[in-house]
């Protein structure tokens, strides 16, 4: 069952998110930029705490703490997406961060409590990604360029095959490819080791179609276009 501090910091988000993009379509501006940065700086900064706090404990070990799991990287690509507008930036933050942090949110680390610093960090990591994605879609005007799905889902098969090096390497369970966690997560009801891996995959894909859905229409493309700033090439 969801706990109140769980509730509040989604509802926190959801505000923030819908307060950015609405803004982002009422009065666009200079303020945009400024936002932009700002969240890149607090989902970066989270980044760099998060490691700080764990080496000062003295939690940090090389199977647990090498931040190569999709929601801490979808957290940096984002920060980077906000800081620079690149188009594929973009396209990996909205994916990446609507089909897969916000996974986190539904189903919570219950461990961490407000006021924690690690329930801080898990609802940053989290939410923020889902916020960024959003913003730099709806209020930033990237859209997802044609062919974004064949794209993002390529990259994220080669990131798995990362963290699968990475497993062998430090003994670690990055991208849950030894086992499922045990948190609670969709991969639970999704069968045993290895399928679950492949079943992961394909509601992986799904999820990127349905996303993408609502760009490939020419009216929602346009009405998103029309408030797309000047970005980098």
């Amino acid at each position: 069952m969801a706990s109140w501090d769980h509730l509040g910091a989604v509802g926190v988000a959801a505000l923030l998110c819908a307060g950015l993009c609405v803004a982002a379509r009422v009065r666009p501006g200079p303020w945009m930029g400024v936002a932009a940065r700002v969240l890149a700086l607090l989902l970066a900064g989270n980044l760099v705490a998060w490691q700080v706090v764990t080496i000062a404990q003295g939690h940090w070990t090389l199977h647990t703490g090498l931040m190569l799991d999709l929601c801490p990287v979808s957290a940096a690509t984002a920060a980077a997406a906000l800081w620079t507008r690149r188009p594929l930036l973009a396209e990996l933050a909205y994916f990446w961060g609507c089909a897969g942090s916000v996974q986190g949110l539904i189903t919570p680390d219950t461990r961490w409590h407000f006021p924690n610093f690690f329930y801080f960090q898990f609802y940053v990591i989290h939410a923020g990604v889902v916020v960024a994605g959003l913003f730099l879609v709806i209020g930033l005007g990237l859209i997802p360029r044609p062919g974004a799905v064949r794209r993002v889902f390529a990259l994220t098969l080669a990131f798995a095959g990362v963290c699968a090096v990475a497993d062998v390497i430090s003994g670690g369970n990055y991208m849950f490819l030894r086992d499922t966690g045990g948190g609670g997560t969709l991969l639970d009801v999704m069968g045993p080791w290895p399928w679950y891996i492949a079943s992961g995959m394909g509601l992986a894909l799904l999820f990127l179609v349905l996303l993408d859905a609502p760009f490939r229409h020419g009216g929602v493309r346009r009405s998103t276009e029309r408030f797309r700033p000047t970005t980098p090439r």
